[in-house]
């Protein structure tokens, strides 16, 4: 109870007032910091306004003082004032997790953002909306959240897909989309989505592929004899022009790895393609955007013009072509010559058609898993690219940092009350049976304490009445030792009553009844040597019951002191493993999904110290007392035997034997 008290209140204590407040009917705010400095992210380009992908958890979000459906999440800049636009991708309140995307202006490089998030709002109304989260440059943004339907745009443009996909769960934001390595994905060929010649723009998707594949197509769009490609081949990625049938490609360096989550995005400033991954460049094409405006395919190659060649000229095949001698021979012979025709048929002029430099590249499907496929009509800043590789990956915990909740008007607030709520079922088993150890601990401290304290009192009383006797040493207690009138009619009764709990009197007591037992008819005699050495070992035995009566229940204590702080170490070694163990199954690395669970489990070791620290410091205060209590109870056998030796010493031999005795 007393343990219970103590964290209840550390808990309780305010964390401090905050300065401002965006609006009190939020009862609850948290602090997001976005760190492109070189202790976090380490962005040091340009980034501009950029859409942020905030994941709340049971670590960093309390889902149960929100709205069931997240509509009361306002997002304010950091001057605690500016609304920030943003809508939700995800938001399961009884798992715990939501994926929100946050525009946030003017992200500084190499420097700390910071941005509040309000809710506890259970009034409020949704006012998220993705049209007003990307600006009118992104014109394609996909989040591959719909079963069973085409894609929808999040963009103001409303470019939603044309055929259905399969839905990847568990992808690297919520659900992705599947290929299968047959079936593509088409979009639409609106006008927001042509590109004029040397036309800037921005791609960038996630990807995970399932195995190395020659020449795996991500994105494809042909339009006449010119073509954009972006894709793997063998794990390597690239971008692929062609202007006006002529095709290059950007240079490749090290393949991705197969079953892992990469981010690749090609940006072109019109005249010079580059292709990033994972934030980092990757390749470059010098070369210029062609001018495209029919539909694109995502996961497959878009339909080429066959143009046959004529029977006459033979056909050129590039090495690089994947197209074997067979296949060449073939496409030679679909035409036949003239002088095959029939006799007497009129004479037909045969198909004339260019002949191509070499076949181009024969393109595979892709299969493996993509998510979150974006399309801007502008070369976006290294440091736009760059953010969202990181904070949309597995290192958001450089870029997004969380602080504790605050609590407007309550005292509910501060690091303990994050810790606390964190605290598993096992974690309060253990600080439950350390809270019981405290109690009975503390109960032990303030009884023995006070026991102690009487004894010092009535001893010192009665030492002080002892001290007075001269002849009659028995004066003090001539009568029933529980009579409080026997106490020879010195005290008043409420001194008598305090004297029958001194250690001393109890020592005097066995003493005076040793000496009536040897004086049964009354009459006053000398004491040998033997029988002053038989009562000061009856006084010696009752002097050990006494100290045993005063150093009882100390060793709860000692349990105290030395088993507290193991079972807190228990506690905290569970937690630990069980925090590890849902780290493992979740592969949720962050440190914001580690803090919480190490920070609980630590909870049960400073329980620990919390029970064995007051229990060490009363320990050593209430032994001292005891060996002084002691001392003085051995110091009064000798008094009392020396004065016993003296009232009823015997002569001669006798006295000296009583003296060897003493």
């Amino acid at each position: 109870m007393a343990l219970a008290i103590g964290l209840a209140a550390a808990a309780l204590w305010p964390a401090g007032a905050a300065q401002a407040w965006w609006n009190d009917e939020w009862s609850m705010r948290k602090k997001i910091t976005l760190d492109t400095s070189p202790s976090g992210a380490n962005v040091v380009e340009p980034v501009g306004t950029v859409p942020v992908l905030v994941r709340l958890h049971v670590g960093n979000f309390r889902f149960a003082v929100a709205k069931e459906d997240g509509a009361d999440l306002r997002f304010v800049a950091g001057d605690d004032k500016t609304p920030l636009k943003h809508h939700v991708e995800k938001y399961d309140s009884l798992l715990g997790e939501a994926l929100v995307w946050v525009q946030v202006p003017n992200v500084a490089p190499g420097a700390k953002s910071d941005l509040w998030l309000y809710y506890g709002n259970k009034k409020a109304v949704s006012v998220a909306d993705a049209k007003t989260t990307y600006d009118p440059d992104s014109v394609l943004v996909y989040h591959f959240g719909e079963r069973g339907t085409p894609a929808q745009d999040s963009s103001p443009w409303a470019n939603h897909a044309q055929s259905a996909g399969q839905p990847a769960d568990g992808a690297m934001i919520g659900t992705g989309l599947r290929l299968d390595g047959r079936t593509p994905l088409t979009l639409p060929g609106n006008p927001s989505l042509a590109l004029a010649d040397a036309a800037p723009f921005t791609w960038s998707t996630w990807v995970k592929m399932a195995a190395p594949q020659p020449n795996a197509v991500l994105y494809a769009r042909r339009d006449g004899r010119n073509a954009l490609v972006i894709g793997l081949d063998n794990g390597a990625p690239f971008v692929e022009v062609t202007r006006d049938g002529v095709t290059d490609r950007s240079a490749t360096a090290a393949p991705i790895a197969p079953n892992a989550w990469r981010h690749i995005a090609v940006v072109s400033s019109g005249t010079q393609m580059s292709v990033v991954l994972d934030g980092q460049p990757y390749g470059v094409l010098a070369a210029a955007t062609p001018a495209l405006s029919a539909a694109a395919t995502v996961g497959g190659d878009s339909a080429r013009p066959v143009t046959p060649p004529p029977s006459s000229a033979p056909l050129e095949v590039s090495p690089s072509s994947g197209v074997d001698g067979a296949a060449a021979e073939g496409a030679g012979a679909s035409t036949p010559p003239a002088s095959s025709a029939e006799p007497g048929a009129t004479p037909v002029d045969p198909v004339v058609a260019p002949v191509p430099v070499s076949v181009p590249v024969v393109m595979s499907t892709f299969a493996g898993d993509i998510d979150e496929l974006q399309i801007a009509k502008v070369a976006r800043p290294a440091g736009f690219v760059r953010v969202q590789a990181i904070g949309q990956g597995g290192d958001v915990g450089k870029l997004i940092g969380f602080a504790p909740d605050e609590e407007t008007a309550s005292w509910f607030t501060g690091y303990f009350a994050v810790i606390l709520r964190s605290v598993t079922i096992d974690g309060w088993v253990v600080i439950a049976l350390l809270g019981v150890m405290a109690v009975i601990s503390w109960v032990v401290m303030i009884d023995k304490a006070s026991y102690l304290a009487r004894q010092a009192k009535a001893n010192a009383r009665f030492m002080a009445a002892f001290r007075e006797l001269s002849a009659d040493i028995t004066a003090i207690d001539d009568g029933d030792p529980d009579d409080v009138s026997s106490l020879g009619g010195r005290f008043k009764p409420s001194d008598a009553k305090m004297l029958r709990n001194a250690s001393l009197y109890r020592l005097y007591h066995v003493g005076v009844a040793e000496l009536k037992h040897r004086f049964t008819d009354g009459q006053k005699r000398k004491l040998k040597g033997a029988s002053l050495a038989a009562i000061r070992a009856t006084l010696d035995a009752t002097l050990v019951r006494e100290s045993q009566r005063l150093s009882r229940l100390m060793v709860i204590l000692t349990i105290a002191i030395s088993g507290g702080p193991f079972l807190g170490l228990l506690g905290t070694v569970v937690g630990v493993m069980i925090t590890f163990a849902a780290i493992a199954a979740s592969g949720d690395v962050n440190i914001n999904a580690i803090a919480p669970g190490i920070a609980a489990a630590l909870v049960a070791t400073v329980a620990g110290l919390v029970v064995a620290i007051p229990a060490l410091f009363g320990y050593n205060y209430l032994i001292t007392q005891i060996q002084n209590l002691n001392a003085d109870m051995q110091v009064f056998v000798d008094e009392y035997v020396t004065k016993m030796g003296e009232a009823y010493r015997a002569d001669g031999a006798d006295h000296a034997r009583a003296i060897a005795a003493e």
